[in-house]
């Protein structure tokens, strides 16, 4: 079994070296198409995921694959010890728009525990990583979640799915009950990056449903190696393979429960 210290070496040149595609592509014409009820992709989503597996497999050729854009479903084969989870971008729509709120992020799960997580803003250069039990680190300095304790005075992130005639209605309802009580409640449009900026502490909390794995896997390792705490709607243990995700500085995670 690879170490951790490989396995984060590993994420992060993935991380940084699809970053510097998306980088790239950010002012230039893009190729850009309708994924069904599942949002956009682009040239980019394809030309970084491509960059980040190649680097991947490099380190730990006998993990399996769980990523977004290409056929890699996240099955362990026989022989297979751990699984790379990867979002070659998360967040085309904005990136698509040139609203600069995305992000690539690359976890590592050996069992059903993410043991490495990384996210990196290509854009404003900000390195997110995570090794179970070592703590959080932006830009190799520790993070730590916010020490707020009462939701009126908390910022707090969500995010809308894409397929809205299932879900706008319930989660039009979540954002107006938390909205009434937090200070404000903003939707950036990136999950990942959510969570990265919960752990920081620039977000108090956050929640969503309808996610995958590779919208939370990363960061949700943050968040918990950060200090915080991270579970389903239900308040139940988090499953990277669950939908739904509830992550906070652990002080106000019980309030943010109540009013979803």
């Amino acid at each position: 079994m690879k170490s951790h210290d490989s396995l984060l070496a590993g994420a992060v040149e993935a991380a940084l070296k699809a970053g510097a595609v998306i980088r790239k592509h950010f002012t230039r014409p893009l190729q850009v198409r309708e994924k069904g009820k599942l949002g956009l992709v682009t040239n980019a989503d394809f030309e970084a995921e491509r960059v980040a597996l190649g680097v991947l497999k490099k380190y730990a050729p006998d993990f399996g694959l769980l990523t977004e854009e290409t056929n890699a479903k996240g099955v362990l084969k026989p022989g297979q010890k751990g699984m790379w989870i990867v979002d070659p971008l998360d967040g085309t729509t904005n990136f698509v728009h040139r609203f600069p709120m995305f992000c690539v992020t690359v976890a590592a799960m050996v069992g059903q525990e993410v043991v490495v997580g990384v996210t990196y803003h290509p854009i404003l250069e900000e390195l997110y990583t995570a090794v179970k039990g070592r703590g959080a680190f932006i830009n190799g300095k520790r993070m730590r979640v916010s020490k707020s304790t009462k939701i009126k005075d908390a910022l707090l992130s969500t995010g809308f799915a894409y397929h809205k005639q299932n879900a706008l209605s319930d989660e039009m309802t979540s954002f107006e009950k938390v909205s009434r009580v937090a200070r404000a409640v903003r939707r950036p449009g990136s999950a990942a990056l959510d969570l990265a900026y919960t752990a920081r502490g620039v977000f108090d909390g956050f929640w969503e449903s309808h996610l995958a794995p590779w919208d939370t896997a990363a960061g949700s390792l943050l968040v918990s190696e950060a200090g915080g705490k991270v579970t389903n709607f239900e308040g139940k243990a988090f499953d990277v393979r669950g939908s739904s995700i509830v992550a906070s500085n652990g002080k106000l995670h019980a309030q943010i429960l109540r009013k979803l």
